[in-house]
């Protein structure tokens, strides 16, 4: 399936296919120069299968993880680079998950002014939300995605077979996503969390979040307005992630993060189905250094923050709030 995201001159094609890594290059210019960045959670046979289809191609390996989103990492990409005479010409290919997609993509924006960059995602998190869009960063200062650029990718390839290998837990956590994109833009979506079997229906959830992404970003690719409901449920979020010593993903915190910015009236569903897809791991939280964080988050300006409310799935409104608001009701939510 070929979905076409588009954005006039920074245009490009999403092809979801299974089994597509395989003949990645019937689709991709690889006949040049070709960093593929890759991280230690992904299993090497991805990043070696993209490779055996380029002409010179060099594979960097970084540590799976947040850390890897840093000024160091990005720096020894570039040395890379640089070294193996990389050019305005050649290519980088990120084969990962969303750090590796956020990371490869700022590493693209930065070297030479702009080199062309291409997005295969390997988890289901990035497949559904971070691969397509634009948004390339990296963590600074212990703020997450402080540092970055709109730069958009030549080409998303989303390859489902991918997900086999991973753990059910990184199911769940890209699942969060979609749960997100349902309630905002797409009620049948969360009607089929509630009644239908997730697993059986993994294709139809990629593409049917994809399909709002896309519809979003094409309204508004650099967040100026509508695109800020991508956001939806990041400010707990991002707070939790940032705080918590539980070791909580990015997804599993963006679930717990929806719930306040939920009515009353539709709670319970939305909880029921964070249940279902294994995402509702409540525990003890130091709303202190949460509160802390949000005041200092990029979309918070002073004391107050531009939040996405959830009524009624399928519908959404974009207010400001002040923090210490949000931060009370999110305590009374997530009581553990």
């Amino acid at each position: 399936m070929n979905m076409h995201l588009d954005l006039k001159e920074n245009s490009y094609d999403i092809v979801i296919e299974r089994g597509i890594l395989e003949k990645v290059r019937e689709y991709l210019d690889l006949e040049r120069r070709v960093l593929i960045v890759t991280d230690s959670g992904v299993p090497q046979i991805y990043a070696q299968t993209v490779a055996k289809q380029c002409k010179a191609p060099i594979i960097c390996t970084v540590e799976s993880g947040e850390a890897s989103k840093s000024i160091e990492t990005f720096s020894k990409l570039l040395q890379t680079m640089l070294e193996n005479g990389f050019s305005r010409k050649d290519c980088v290919v990120a084969v990962g998950g969303g750090v590796v997609g956020d990371l490869s993509g700022f590493v693209s924006s930065a070297y030479m002014r702009g080199v062309d960059f291409y997005n295969i995602p390997t988890t289901l998190l990035s497949q559904i939300d971070s691969s397509i869009g634009g948004k390339t960063a990296i963590n600074f200062g212990g703020i997450k995605n402080i540092v970055g650029a709109f730069y958009q990718p030549k080409k998303v390839i989303i390859d489902a077979d991918l997900l086999k290998t991973l753990p059910e837990r990184q199911i769940s956590n890209g699942l969060a996503e979609a749960v997100k994109m349902a309630l905002t833009s797409d009620k049948e979506l969360f009607e089929l969390f509630e009644n239908k079997n997730i697993s059986d229906n993994i294709d139809e959830i990629i593409i049917r979040s994809l399909n709002v992404k896309k519809n979003v970003v094409e309204q508004d690719e650099k967040e100026s307005g509508i695109r800020k409901i991508l956001n939806f449920g990041h400010t707990i979020g991002h707070g939790i992630e940032t705080c918590n010593t539980e070791g909580l993903f990015h997804g599993e915190c963006v679930a717990l993060g929806l719930v306040p910015m939920c009515s009353e009236a539709i709670r319970p569903r939305v909880i029921n189905v964070l249940k279902k897809c294994n995402l509702y791991n409540l525990t003890d939280f130091d709303w202190n250094k949460i509160s802390g964080v949000i005041f200092h988050d990029k979309k918070a300006d002073g004391d107050t923050v531009s939040v996405t409310l959830v009524d009624e799935i399928g519908n959404f409104e974009i207010k400001t709030m002040k923090c210490s608001q949000i931060i009370e009701i999110a305590k009374d939510c997530l009581k553990g």
